[in-house]
C-alpha cells in the first residue's frame, strides 16, 4: 500500500468505527425505550443517523447488532468502574459500601433496561438466546472479578464466593425494582444495610488472616 493510499484509508477508517459506536449505542437507546419489538435495523439506523444498508454493513442480522450493543456498553460500563476504582475509600466499611453502591448502580441504568428486553426475546428466540446467554456470561465473570478485586475478598475463605455472587443477585434485584418507578430512597436503606452484612463476612475473612479487623489496627 502507498504512502497516499494509507492516509486516504485511515480517514474511512475512523469514520467507519464512529458510525460503528453511534449504531451501537443507538441500539441501547432503543431497547430502552421500546423494547425489542420497536427496536428495528431500520429504526435503529434512523437513530443513528446513518442508512439501513450501513448498518447492515457493520451488522448482518439483528441478532449481531443487539449483542454487540449491550456488550459494547456494558464493557465501556466495566472500564468506568475500574477506573473510578482508584477513588475508593480504604479498606473497610466505607469502601464496602462505596463498592456495594457502585454495583448497584451497574444494574439500575439504560444498559440494564437493554438488556433486559433482550433477556425477555432471548426466552423465546432460540436464535437469540445463545448469544444473550454467552454475553450474560461474560459480563458476570467481568463484574464478579472487578467486585472480588475492589472488595480485597479472599474467595479461599468458605462462604466469600457465595456472598459476592449474592451481592451481584440482589443488584439484580434491585434493578428490577426499579424499572416501574423511581426506587432510590428504599435502595440507598438496602445497599447500607447489605453493605454492613458483606462487611461483617469479609472482616472475618481479615481477622482470621491476622490483619486488621473492620478497619482497625489488630492488637
Amino acid at each position: 500500500m502507498t504512502a497516499h493510499a494509507a492516509a486516504l484509508r485511515t480517514p474511512q477508517q475512523d469514520r467507519s468505527r464512529a458510525t460503528r459506536r453511534r449504531l451501537l449505542e443507538a441500539a441501547v437507546e432503543c431497547l430502552a425505550e421500546v423494547g425489542w419489538q420497536g427496536s428495528t435495523v431500520a429504526v435503529v439506523a434512523e437513530r443513528a443517523g446513518v442508512t439501513r444498508g450501513a448498518a447492515q454493513h457493520h451488522f448482518p442480522t439483528r441478532e449481531d447488532l443487539f449483542t454487540a450493543a449491550v456488550e459494547h456498553v456494558a464493557d465501556e460500563r466495566l472500564a468506568q468502574v475500574r477506573a473510578s476504582a482508584e477513588q475508593l475509600p480504604p479498606v473497610g466499611p466505607g469502601r464496602t459500601e462505596a463498592v456495594v453502591s457502585m454495583i448497584v448502580r451497574l444494574y439500575t441504568g439504560p444498559l440494564f433496561r437493554a438488556a433486559l428486553h433482550l433477556w425477555v426475546a432471548a426466552a423465546t428466540e432460540a436464535a437469540l438466546r445463545e448469544r444473550i446467554v454467552a454475553l450474560e456470561n461474560h459480563v458476570g465473570r467481568e463484574s464478579h472479578r472487578a467486585a472480588v478485586e475492589f472488595l480485597g475478598a479472599d474467595e479461599s475463605r468458605p462462604g466469600v464466593r457465595e456472598t459476592v455472587q449474592a451481592t451481584m443477585d440482589m443488584a439484580r434485584g434491585l434493578g428490577l425494582a426499579n424499572l416501574l418507578t423511581d426506587d432510590g430512597a428504599r435502595r440507598a436503606g438496602i445497599v447500607r444495610q447489605w453493605a454492613g452484612l458483606l462487611e461483617a463476612a469479609l472482616d472475618d475473612g481479615r481477622a482470621a488472616d491476622g490483619g486488621p479487623a473492620g478497619g482497625r489496627a489488630a492488637c
